[in-house]
């Protein structure tokens, strides 16, 4: 039978309406921001035709799974234990599908973006389109305004975004949208504070105090509740040890500019305190134009890097070399993600690349800029890494933490330790504030405000103890209660990982905390920090040419991360591997005992006296402090 034209007609129409059903799928909203950050004003409608670089992030294929794949690598009773992946066998896990890829291509072309305007990234993370500000509008149905902060700089975005129903599976998210400048800390007295890649600043973030100059030269062991040197730690943690594998080994501390290290400075301490250290340097990686300035001279600029180095250099001796990653030059300063840029070729352009606002970009034209480009992927890792840096997790979007999370799981995964500080104001933030029921964060806030990135759940992060007063060090030690308070509570954005669930049981179960469920994550369900602790008050540190008493948790993670070094020497002596990523292992019942568990002190902040130090781990100290022959022997027994 023949048809007749109408019915032809029609179900050319059919077909046609098919084959275009993804391109006529609904627009649902994508992301939404509520509130404008503190010193963030509207201004004005973007201009139409102005130029914006869309980045849309892509979907990362298994990422879902990331924690059961370091899990599997990580915890002491898998088969799998310590079966390290490559950066290689990482790239193909985690790359965007093709169909992610082609979905997203496929609407930006039929909404009348030209193939040649749309560039993939090399490991296909993320796609990039310079587009006009019309364009953007009516390929998100939004409107893009600029945003004024109160000291001049503008800001491009919107408060909220749509992207079509079929598309929305395949894009993490897109910017410029709804993400402003991360917040790394506010210093007392001010409203706002520089973004991510400020993080080197002066004051910004976790960073140590100063009780003053010491007078003289300290280091009997007998003084170590008023004097902390390496005697004090070697003997406080049984860290009696000299390493034979450290052709083998690695330590790396990551520094950021304008912090930096003096050599005389090194070089003062090694005389006094640490003689294998004379003549010695750290092993400097300079990344994205970092260097040790001598420019800036002060216990602001020098103090981090001189209490990081000549601890953790003197505590791995003299025999093992331990990098300085450098980071960032003294113009635009850098962010974690630059760090993580130059040591991961993939996380350059992961889930859409750095965010210019708030990471650093480089070449920096500034004057006095690196005029290199920004390092990707050319740094090798070492396989334990400190950092005695960190922010408020509310500082920053939860995408944005998820994003650098998902890297130090990579990292992780490659048989790589990274360690966190935990933070300086207990259970308040950086800057001692806290935070508000609509979200942002002021003085008189009254809930808790966690830190990050301890609160990602795949770093171990560290608090901070303290000898007792009038105590010795065969004396157990308590939280840390002089200058600084151990950071320490429950995330708002991660969710508690399996390997620490049974620790937190017991400790909810037995401690729980008398605060209502307005001021703290009561769900029980929330990542805990910190994991661990280790001593951070009263470190002789010689820093401008003399003796200052410094405080911190940025001086328990170098230290911390020195021990761990020690036992990957001993596991690489005897043709083993790299301990890697330690949480689900320090927590197994195989390491119970293997901290020295602190039961004394609290961690005061947002007008509280903050959670307890408890028997088991808690949310001052974590575990406890380490206990150098019980975790070698353990670790030893592991595959």
């Amino acid at each position: 039978m023949r048809c007749s034209p109408l019915i032809s007609l029609v179900a050319l129409s059919l077909a046609l309406l098919l084959s275009a059903e993804p391109l006529l799928s609904p627009y649902n909203v994508h992301e939404k921001r509520t509130h404008l950050p503190p010193g963030w004003s509207l201004t004005r409608r973007h201009d139409a035709t102005s130029t914006i670089p869309l980045r849309f992030a892509l979907k990362q294929r298994n990422i879902e799974d990331i924690g059961n794949y370091l899990y599997d690598v990580s915890h002491p009773k898998s088969p799998s234990y310590g079966k390290h992946w490559s950066a290689g066998d990482i790239a193909r896990m985690f790359a965007p599908s093709d169909e992610t890829v082609d979905a997203v291509r496929t609407w930006l072309v039929a909404s009348g973006i030209s193939e040649e305007r749309i560039a993939s990234s090399r490991t296909k993370g993320w796609i990039q389109v310079d587009v006009t500000v019309e364009e953007a509008e009516q390929l998100m149905n939004t409107e893009y305004n600029v945003y004024t902060h109160m000291s001049g700089k503008e800001h491009v975005g919107c408060d909220v975004y749509h992207l079509p129903e079929h598309v929305q599976p395949h894009v993490d998210f897109v910017t410029p949208s709804v993400h402003f400048d991360a917040k790394l800390t506010r210093r007392s007295g001010e409203e706002t504070a520089p973004p991510a890649r400020g993080i080197g600043q002066p004051g910004v973030g976790i960073f140590p105090k100063t009780a003053g100059t010491v007078s003289g030269i300290i280091g009997e062991l007998e003084d170590c509740d008023e004097y902390i040197t390496p005697i004090c730690l070697r003997t406080l943690y049984g860290l009696f040890y000299e390493p034979v594998a450290t052709d083998k080994n690695s330590y790396g501390i990551v520094e950021y500019t304008p912090q930096a290290y003096l050599q005389s400075d090194l070089q003062m301490f090694a005389q006094n305190y640490s003689t294998d250290l004379i003549g010695r340097e750290p092993y400097l990686v300079s990344i994205d134009g970092g260097y040790a300035q001598t420019t800036n001279r002060s216990f602001d600029y020098n103090g981090e890097s001189d209490l990081d180095l000549q601890y953790g250099m003197s505590l791995v001796t003299g025999e093992q070399t331990v990098t300085l990653y450098q980071t960032g030059d003294m113009i635009e300063g850098a962010s974690f993600n630059n760090f993580l840029d130059a040591i991961d070729g993939s996380y350059c352009t992961f889930e859409g690349g750095d965010d210019p606002t708030q990471d650093g970009t480089y070449p920096d034209t500034q004057p006095g800029g690196y005029m290199g480009m920004s390092a990707c992927g050319t740094v090798k890792p070492a396989y334990v890494i400190s950092t005695s840096y960190g922010s408020n997790e509310a500082d920053l979007s939860p995408f944005y933490a998820e994003r650098q999370c998902a890297e130090y799981a990579k990292l992780g995964l490659m048989g790589i330790t990274v360690l966190y500080s935990s933070e300086d104001n207990g259970v308040a933030g950086n800057g001692d504030v806290c935070l508000n029921p609509n979200g942002t964060q002021t003085t008189c806030g009254k809930i808790f405000n966690p830190s990050f990135p301890g609160t990602c759940p795949y770093v171990t992060s560290v608090g901070a103890t303290m000898v007792k007063p009038n105590a010795t060090v065969f004396d157990p030690e308590m939280a840390c209660m002089e200058v600084i308070y151990s950071g320490g509570g429950f995330s708002n954005y991660f969710a508690m990982p399996e390997y620490q669930k049974n620790a937190v049981d017991y400790y909810l179960t037995n401690y729980y905390p008398d605060y209502p469920s307005t001021m703290w994550n009561s769900t029980g369900t929330s990542r805990a920090f910190p994991d661990i602790s280790a001593n951070g008050a009263n470190y002789v540190v010689a820093v401008d040419g003399q003796f200052e008493r410094v405080y911190g948790t940025s001086c328990s993670s170098p230290v911390s991360g020195a021990i761990f070094t020690m036992i990957n020497d001993a596991r690489m002596a005897v043709g083993k591997g790299p301990i890697g990523f330690i949480n689900p292992t320090i927590y197994s019942p195989e390491f119970a005992g293997a901290f020295h568990d602190i039961t004394e002190g609290t961690n005061p902040g947002c007008g509280t006296a903050g959670y307890n130090a408890t028997s088991g781990w808690d949310p001052v100290t974590g575990l406890g402090t380490p206990n150098f022959p019980e975790l070698l022997a353990q670790w030893l027994l592991l595959p």
